[in-house]
């Protein structure tokens, strides 16, 4: 017999996990919600204050409680900051543990706080703050409306009902559960894991297979034989929102059952963003300087540039680093055979939160583009790729004279709900109104992901209500980065007329 105990995240008591438990135990399952101490009515908090070491402990308690003789197999079941207290209790009783759910959460780390994984950024923000300010022992209070709630997921399934038993029931989350960092030993790495990810709340399970795909080390343990993925079609709160689908996949998981990661290397599919770009072009030396590559022609200059961005998140250790992907050089050698100078440059955007480093990156780096002798520095484009089209925010809403034009394919214009950058100033579908004379070219992929496609047509919407130059090019058949994913044939008129178009504006 398998012995579910599960813990849910902020706000939220043991009563959010009814339904589910039912389903459990009507297949033959025996299933536990953890009461948290000081969020869960039924577990008052104690007088010395409650912090995340006491829900450790309150999961200790029952993982302790259950007999683990006669065959019965323990899963911990974490959903949200649930996930903390409970590797912290598998690390403590990893010998009494058959294997862990991650419930549509984070990947807590050694000595890192549940406050690094809470989605919106200014929310984490404000409340790292009132952490420097020595505010312990306090409360962070629940959400109060649906927009509020949002902040910490998304609310997709739960209809109106489903809201107001959220919102009626919730409670205030300690304060010091968010801020005290988890420790773990490294016993609780032997466990095997299940991931279930709620894709209308953030990345399915393609999207992590990308980032296994591009090469960091640190994330080839999802690749492990013992690591398993579900997907549930919902939001954050999946218990409230598909019960019966979510003790499906529990019991799923707990079977040993679910989808297993590629891991990167020589024996695997060559991944979409290292596949060949779709011309054989002549190789310009290329010259490395610090974060930035040039792709000079023969001949005398100086000579108008192209910049190309990236887009990302990337993870830190991803090899080969973005400069070297065959579609960014590919691009610059193309540029560089219609004798402009062509520039890939690297930025640190290695996590949603790194825009305003990606950001500072970028304009050192193409002023490090600019002081060449080799360019026009008063004749400089801009090319942004994908979720590094919130990086040109900045040109459109303050283009300089030197900028000639601004090009993007296939790019993210606009923050995606799940990534938690409500309010940010990274808001291309915003700043577009303030570019004045500057031409932008747009290459669209017909064959967009729905998420992104929305902002590109909020993009689109907004230069057209306005005054902005904008010049659509459109690849009907085309899928998100679709120079190595889709035929040549599908894609090379469209790739040729955004180049000659940025020709045009840089040398016209």
């Amino acid at each position: 017999m398998r012995v579910f105990i599960m813990v849910a995240g902020v706000f939220t008591g043991a009563h959010v996990w009814q339904e589910t438990a039912e389903r459990l135990v009507a297949a033959g399952g025996e299933a536990h919600a953890v009461p948290l101490t000081g969020v869960d009515p039924a577990r008052p908090a104690a007088p010395d204050g409650v912090s995340l070491e006491t829900h450790i402990d309150d999961v200790i308690a029952a993982i302790d409680a259950v007999d683990v003789t006669g065959g019965r197999e323990i899963v911990l079941v974490g959903h949200d900051y649930g996930i903390h207290p409970v590797l912290g209790a598998a690390d403590r009783r990893a010998e009494r543990i058959a294997r862990v759910v991650y419930l549509d959460c984070g990947m807590p780390q050694n000595g890192v706080p549940a406050l690094a994984c809470v989605p919106d950024q200014r929310l984490r923000a404000q409340l790292a703050e009132r952490a420097l300010r020595g505010e312990r022992g306090g409360v962070l209070a629940p959400p109060a409306r649906d927009a509020e709630w949002e902040r910490w997921g998304s609310t997709a399934g739960l209809g109106e009902a489903g809201m107001k038993r959220l919102t009626s029931s919730a409670t205030p989350q300690p304060l010091d559960t968010l801020l005290q960092p988890l420790r773990l030993s490294g016993t609780v790495a032997a466990v095997p894991v299940t991931g279930v990810l709620c894709t209308e709340s953030g990345a399915g399970i393609d999207s992590v297979q990308r980032l296994v795909d591009f090469g960091d080390p640190a994330l080839a343990v999802l690749t492990g034989p013992r690591v398993t993925f579900f997907e549930l079609p919902t939001g954050h709160w999946p218990m409230l929102s598909c019960p019966a689908a979510l003790a499906d996949v529990l019991l799923r998981a707990a079977a040993g059952e679910g989808h297993r990661l590629r891991a990167a290397g020589d024996d695997a599919p060559v991944p979409a963003h290292l596949r060949p770009f779709p011309w054989d072009l002549p190789e310009p030396p290329r010259d490395r300087q610090g974060p930035v590559d040039l792709y000079v022609p023969e001949g005398e200059g100086p000579r108008p540039a192209v910049v190309f961005v990236h887009g990302g998140p990337v993870p830190a250790g991803a090899r080969p680093r973005p400069r070297e992907w065959p579609t960014l050089v590919g691009y610059a050698r193309l540029a560089a055979t219609e004798g402009l100078v062509g520039a890939t440059l690297e930025h640190r955007l290695h996590d949603i939160a790194d825009y305003e480093r990606a950001a500072a990156d970028i304009a050192a780096g193409v002023e490090r583009v600019r002081a060449d002798p080799r360019v026009d520095g008063d004749r400089i484009a801009l090319w942004f790729f994908s979720g590094g089209g919130l990086l040109a925010t900045d040109w459109l809403a303050e283009p300089p004279a030197w900028l000639r034009c601004l090009a993007a394919a296939y790019p993210v214009l606009a923050p995606l709900p799940a990534w938690g950058m409500a309010g940010s100033r990274f808001h291309p579908a915003r700043a577009v109104a303030q570019a004045g004379d500057l031409p932008v070219v747009l290459l669209r992929a017909g064959l967009e992901t729905p998420e992104i496609a929305a902002t590109v047509e909020a993009f689109v919407t907004a230069a057209g209500s306005g005054a902005a130059r904008l010049e659509l090019i459109d690849v009907p058949h085309g899928h998100h980065g679709f120079e190595t994913v889709d035929p040549p044939e599908e894609t090379r008129p469209a790739m040729r007329r955004a180049m000659r178009t940025v020709v045009t504006h840089l040398t016209g």
